[in-house]
């Protein structure tokens, strides 16, 4: 059997077979698998009262993709750079370090002024300053501790600040970020 005679036997089959699903009507230019037209438009759904219901384009899109929240999605992709920032504020590596041990307030804030304006001019990013907990003090917070808090909010080149873990000085101590 050649090509040609295999080739004409494949055609007569497919001709057969199409007769069987078009139910033997081969003059007919109906598709076998066609769907059949309906009675309303096809944006009118049959309810179950027999009644035909109108259905929303919009409904009917947001019923097949569904709802994305974006503004969820933004809260939360910046609660995650929120935290990724403030973490990565507290792992940042300490470039200066001043222990403010044994001196008085005026002493204290006038070290403080040289030593930040120092560590602005030679472009620290990050600082430490030991101030001590006040273990020796009446009171409820220690004198120095109270004399750096105030420092930072009044001076324009500090910015965020915080007590660095137990092992850095905990609450002794205070972080700085100086803005550039």
């Amino acid at each position: 059997m050649d090509f040609g005679a295999v080739l004409d036997e494949w055609d007569r089959l497919q001709k057969e077979s199409k007769r069987k699903v078009c139910g033997g009507n081969p003059v007919s230019g109906k598709k076998a698998n066609a769907p059949e037209k309906s009675k309303t438009p096809s944006n009118y759904s049959e309810a179950g009262n027999g009644f035909a219901k109108r259905i929303d384009p919009q409904e009917a899109w947001l019923r097949r993709y569904g709802i994305v929240d974006k503004d969820k999605i933004a809260a939360e992709e910046a609660e995650r750079d929120r935290e990724r920032s403030q973490r990565y504020v507290k792992d940042m590596p300490i470039e200066a370090r001043i222990d403010l041990h044994g001196l008085t307030q005026d002493e204290a804030r006038s070290r403080l002024v040289v030593f930040v304006g120092d560590c602005a001019k030679r472009g620290l990013r990050k600082i430490l300053i030991v101030h001590g907990k006040g273990i020796h003090t009446t009171g409820s917070e220690s004198v120095l501790g109270e004399v750096v808090r105030k420092f930072i909010e009044q001076d324009k080149r500090c910015g965020r600040s915080g007590h660095p873990d137990r092992r850095m000085g905990g609450r002794g101590a205070t972080w700085v970020c100086l803005k550039n």
